[in-house]
């Protein structure tokens, strides 16, 4: 049997090691509050930069997803109880880093009735009674397809309502198992119906075996359901348990699908080979 030879990075993906004042006082922070980040758990290349500005993506209910997606590096199985004093602790970072945009997110808990949605709730109310001036973005799951769990997270002090789609549907048996394409849009369609002044948002990786055509009509689907703010970013496989890379997606393309995605309407769109969700975040919204 033939070896597996790991694919080298391109040189546009390559980053410079965390490190800096801003770094330790974030590693810091999240530490001393028992706290959890996505950039942490699914091993985000940015995170020397957003942690260098002290910025972080705080992951809410635990380090344990109750699902097992093909691109995601966050561990699964069983997770323990909801921690009802992480949403003040999380509103104590905010405070203490001074953050003017915070954006918290989740493990999937589908083991929850209403898949965590009270907690984003309570943990947008706790930040902004710590700083009422700080910007709420939320990254939620697709609580199976809970409507009304989508609503009330919608009905918190929030800025933005983002839930990825991740990719297209035709990889969505391979990337996404246990999701479904029709049920996030869905869930992004009813946040936005819920609340006017919301933002809503959402977001793709782009070099799993998607094509140009078929990220156009994921585009389109978007725009149909109102969504504003749009994200693009190479996918990178955080370990080898993780599906592979199929391409790696030049800046130049990124570009010219960024411009495709302004035609249709967005108000903005991020698009480059290290964009994840909640990279430049703050930039994506109006100034307060």
């Amino acid at each position: 049997m033939s070896e597996v030879v790991a694919r080298r990075h391109p040189p546009w993906l390559k980053v410079r090691a965390p490190g800096g004042p801003g770094f330790a006082e974030t590693m810091a922070t999240v530490r001393e509050l028992g706290l959890h980040t996505v950039c942490q758990e699914a091993r985000c290349p940015n995170i020397g930069e957003c942690w260098g500005h002290k910025t972080a993506t705080f992951m809410l209910l635990g380090d344990t997803c109750t699902r097992n997606c093909g691109f995601c590096a966050v561990a699964h199985g069983r997770p323990l109880a909801v921690d009802a004093g992480e949403p003040v602790r999380v509103a104590s970072a905010v405070a203490r880093l001074g953050l003017q945009h915070v954006v918290v997110t989740s493990v999937d808990r589908d083991d929850l009735p209403d898949g965590g949605a009270a907690h984003f709730a309570a943990t947008a109310r706790a930040i902004r009674h710590a700083v009422p001036g700080c910007r709420v973005e939320v990254l939620v799951p697709d609580f199976k397809g809970r409507l009304e769990s989508a609503a009330e997270v919608a009905a918190a002090p929030i800025d933005v309502f983002n839930h990825n789609l991740e990719t297209v549907p035709r990889l969505y048996k391979r990337a996404r198992a246990g999701a479904g394409y029709e049920r996030s849009l869905a869930v992004l369609d009813r946040a936005r119906s819920h609340r006017a002044d919301l933002l809503t948002k959402s977001g793709l990786m782009l070099g799993l075996g998607e094509t140009p055509d078929e990220l156009i009509r994921v585009f389109s689907d978007l725009r149909r359901v109102g969504c504003h703010i749009l994200t693009l970013g190479q996918y990178l496989q955080p370990s080898p348990e993780q599906l592979p890379v199929e391409r790696y997606v030049p800046p130049e393309e990124f570009a010219s699908l960024r411009e495709r995605a302004l035609a249709l309407g967005f108000r903005h769109v991020e698009a480059g080979p290290l964009v994840r969700s909640s990279y430049h975040a703050w930039a994506h919204v109006p100034p307060c």
